[in-house]
């Protein structure tokens, strides 16, 4: 499960009524950003759905594939796969995420 990440960039008392919905987590639907590999090109900074498992690239990269999923789908999660990288991003809210409460996530 995710709840909101202190942070002080964020204004305090703001919550993320998806971060509660974001669990269990789907199955990444590849291991790869598949938009990115059609292009030719092997982005590593992942961002896995939470929705529907799939997996597009980051905003520092070229193509911003996570994000386009989120504005064509309308589905407000993602988290990081990046090794190491235990955070996720509702793009909704405009909040990180950090695991807490209960299991964490996979």
């Amino acid at each position: 499960m995710w709840r909101v990440r202190p942070d002080g960039g964020r204004p305090r008392g703001r919550t993320c009524p998806h971060a509660a919905a974001a669990h269990p987590e789907p199955a990444p639907l590849s291991g790869a950003c598949l938009d990115c590999v059609a292009r030719g090109r092997h982005e590593r900074r992942l961002r896995l759905c939470l929705t529907c498992g799939h997996v597009g690239c980051s905003d520092s990269s070229p193509g911003a594939h996570a994000t386009a999923h989120h504005e064509s789908t309308g589905h407000p999660l993602v988290r990081s796969m990046e090794p190491g990288h235990q955070w996720a991003w509702c793009y909704a809210d405009e909040l990180f995420l950090e695991p807490g409460g209960g299991r964490g996530p996979a």
